[in-house]
């Protein structure tokens, strides 16, 4: 008797959103949707707007649905309002009333890689690919993450941090609650971590509201641009030594790839190096095998410590005098044609088609086996 063929996969592929990494989003996603095999999934490419809107990317469907070729560089969040939940968990959207919805939020940032948007996809009961809520919200504040891995012990490079409290006083509060200034907590920095230093939003990727700074004058300027992202501000020390990035994939079993490396082009690894291709990237990194082996152990250690599943991107500093160092984990790195994230995979066999598989089944597994532990009586 004849088989009847596996049921596609409606994908839901989440893009855009209210961060300042909205574009990179909407050029990851096309990436995604290019790569995405018809035979297995019936796909609906959903935009967020920078003010929130959901919108049903008509002009995504439409140019998807004449070949992958016909989609344009980078996705615009625009066609009719959605609501969010009826989209995500109302079956009569499916093609057929037992079709799995899965989804793949293509978010960077804050609103959509914080666990804000991982909460939305759990009360609406449906697989989403990548890190739960507390593992995504952990990875997106630097702080806390930091904080975390410095308690089991990973290897991480010199920080402070303090939180602007602008509708209070006016000016900063150290970890312990207490008042400060921009000033005096500058030059507390300095005197412990060293000039040149690198001033961060703790909520933020892609390097974005970050600087590096030579001077007291500069460190309390980037502190400003840094609040104006982000209210909680970490301080770091410059590290001397290779960039390095390694890929982790999995749930309770998770591999690490090959490792990749960054030149930068500017001071450092910036957004335009990042996005308009003005570093270069060497995969694999050039690297002994001991020392690969030990990044490798690091990375998959870093991502069991912070509770990450599917995906992950490991970023590290290699120095000569303190070995590798942490930098931190980015729970839904780029997927645009120059980001490291698939390159590294592609490097050892896995091609961005198969990787995307990889990720929605491994989304799959993760939602079947959370419903093994959903008890509500007692």
């Amino acid at each position: 008797m004849p088989t009847s063929p596996p049921r596609k996969i409606r994908l839901v592929v989440l893009f855009g959103g209210r961060s300042a990494e909205h574009d990179v989003s909407c050029v990851s996603a096309r990436h995604v949707l290019a790569a995405l095999d018809p035979a297995r999934y019936d796909v609906e490419p959903v935009g967020i707007t920078r003010d929130g809107e959901w919108v049903l990317a008509e002009s995504a469907m439409k140019a998807l649905a004449e070949g992958a070729q016909a989609l344009p560089a980078s996705l615009t969040a625009d066609g009719p309002s959605v609501d969010a939940l009826p989209l995500l968990a109302d079956p009569t959207r499916a093609v057929a009333s037992d079709q799995l919805t899965v989804v793949l939020p293509v978010l960077h940032g804050p609103m959509g890689e914080d666990g804000t948007m991982q909460g939305l996809l759990e009360v609406a009961g449906v697989p989403y690919v990548g890190a739960g809520v507390l593992a995504s919200a952990l990875c997106m504040d630097k702080v806390k993450a930091k904080i975390h891995l410095a308690a089991h012990g990973i290897p991480q490079g010199r920080f402070r941090w303090l939180t602007v409290d602008t509708d209070e006083f006016g000016g900063v509060r150290r970890p312990d609650g207490s008042v400060s200034s921009e000033a005096a907590e500058v030059a507390a920095a300095i005197d412990e971590l060293g000039l040149p230093l690198f001033v961060k939003p703790a909520n933020m990727g892609s390097s974005v509201g970050v600087s590096r700074v030579t001077t007291a004058d500069e460190a309390i300027a980037a502190v400003s641009l840094a609040a104006s992202y982000d209210r909680t501000v970490i301080i770091e020390e410059e590290i001397i030594g290779r960039e390095l990035e390694i890929s982790v994939l999995g749930n309770e079993a998770p591999e690490a790839s090959t490792a990749g490396e960054i030149i930068p082009g500017a001071d450092f690894y910036d957004y335009a190096d990042k996005y308009d291709d003005g570093a270069r990237r060497l995969i694999p990194a050039p690297l002994e095998p001991d020392q690969l082996a030990e990044m490798q152990r690091l990375a998959i250690a870093t991502y069991r410590a912070l509770g990450v599943e599917g995906l992950g991107r490991v970023d590290f500093f290699l120095e000569d005098d303190r070995g590798f160092l942490v930098n931190e984990l980015n729970t839904m790195p780029g997927f645009t044609p120059i980001s490291m994230y698939p390159e590294m995979w592609a490097a050892v066999g896995l091609d961005y088609p198969s990787l995307i598989n990889r990720l929605v089944d491994l989304a799959i597994a993760r939602h079947r086996r959370q419903q093994l532990h959903t008890r509500t009586d007692h």
